[in-house]
């Protein structure tokens, strides 16, 4: 597995080794040595599965205070754009997001920090999105940051009537609304 840190810290593409032939492919999707060296001892306590059809848009969530989670996410059929913010407030980038592409083709998987929103969106016809997650789901802890805020410009590579949204997803907060957030 190659690890890459990108433009905000803590958030790591991890790209798996493929050994391939004419039957298919063989490689390692999860190691916690390999990770515990890169982004250090993380937990897992729960893995989620998504099934959504083109242009679902799922986020940007995430968990407020003790429940706020780290993610291992990745894509296992279709191809999806995944987006992280940095909600840390005391981060150099905070505010600021990163969309990364995500497909079963490539397999890659992103590590997403506590501290984050964190949402992707259907670029193919269907995607199966899988997630690990350090820490509970709590509904009372948990927010949505407007997918669509102009403060963050983010280029859903959809055009608006493409979108399918959930009530929830359609009511996030601005960033400009988020309180402090406290890990």
């Amino acid at each position: 597995m190659k690890f890459k840190e990108l433009e905000i810290k803590g958030v790591w593409l991890i790209e798996p080794q493929r050994l391939g032939d004419a039957r298919g492919y063989f490689c390692e999707v999860y190691k916690p040595e390999l990770l515990r060296e890169h982004v250090g001892d993380i937990h897992w306590v729960q893995e989620n599965e998504s099934v959504s059809s083109y242009g679902v848009l799922r986020g940007l969530h995430f968990q407020r205070g003790e429940w706020s989670q780290a993610k291992l996410v990745r894509v296992t059929r279709g191809r999806v754009l995944d987006v992280v913010v940095d909600l840390r407030r005391s981060s150099a980038t905070f505010g600021k997001h990163l969309a990364v592409e995500l497909s079963e083709e490539r397999g890659e998987q992103l590590f997403i920090p506590r501290g984050m929103a964190h949402g992707f969106v259907v670029l193919s016809e269907s995607a199966q999105f899988q997630y690990k997650v350090d820490n509970a789901y709590c509904p009372e802890s948990e927010m949505s940051l407007r997918f669509d805020d102009p403060a963050l410009g983010i280029d859903w590579r959809l055009r608006p009537d493409e979108f399918r949204l959930s009530p929830k997803d359609m009511a996030g907060l601005p960033l400009s609304e988020i309180p402090p957030f406290d890990l």
